[in-house]
């Protein structure tokens, strides 16, 4: 079973293009450039269910139009349109040999900081401004913490933790 925690949101489908299945597909994260994942996750009916990656091309910057496989008609493609695309997290570790990673990667670790301890679990990566921002629920309210190497400590993938120190009176504003 495909857990939502195990997942990140890179996307979502436009509409079909074209009569054969081709669909129209935004992405809002680089990981659909530079993985090697042979499928791409929908959300249909609050299950994940995995699309084999036939074939894509870029149309854009943030657009690409993109082929499924047993999606061969614009009938079978006019119900995906709108729905939220995801990729496995494993897929998103850059380079296994350097322990790099994208932002996206942590998604769903819980944030700790080295004084005030744990402040809260990481939702999205919101890539919107120059500067990207963890938002991390905590209790009832969204915190928005940047995502910068030199405030990462140290990371447990194993607990999917992730800590970091974060500047006097940052959680106070």
């Amino acid at each position: 079973m495909i857990r939502r925690e195990d997942l990140v949101k890179i996307g979502k489908i436009n509409k079909p293009h074209g009569v054969k299945g081709e669909m129209s597909f935004s992405f809002t994260n680089d990981s659909f450039e530079e993985s090697e994942c042979p499928f791409l996750i929908l959300e249909i009916d609050g299950i994940f269910v995995p699309f084999r990656l036939e074939e894509y091309r870029f149309t854009s910057g943030a657009n690409a139009l993109i082929q499924l496989k047993n999606i061969d008609s614009d009938r079978k493609a006019r119900p995906l349109t709108h729905k939220e695309v995801y990729f496995p997290k494993e897929y998103l570790r850059e380079d296994t040999d350097d322990d790099s990673y994208t932002w996206d990667y942590f998604t769903g670790f819980t944030i700790v900081d080295e004084k005030e301890g744990e402040i809260g679990v990481i939702e999205y990566i919101d890539e919107s401004t120059v500067n990207t921002l963890f938002v991390v629920r905590k209790e009832d309210t969204e915190v928005l913490i940047p995502a910068a190497d030199e405030l990462v400590t140290h990371i447990d993938e194993e607990q999917k933790r992730l800590y970091v120190l974060l500047p006097e009176g940052l959680l106070d504003i």
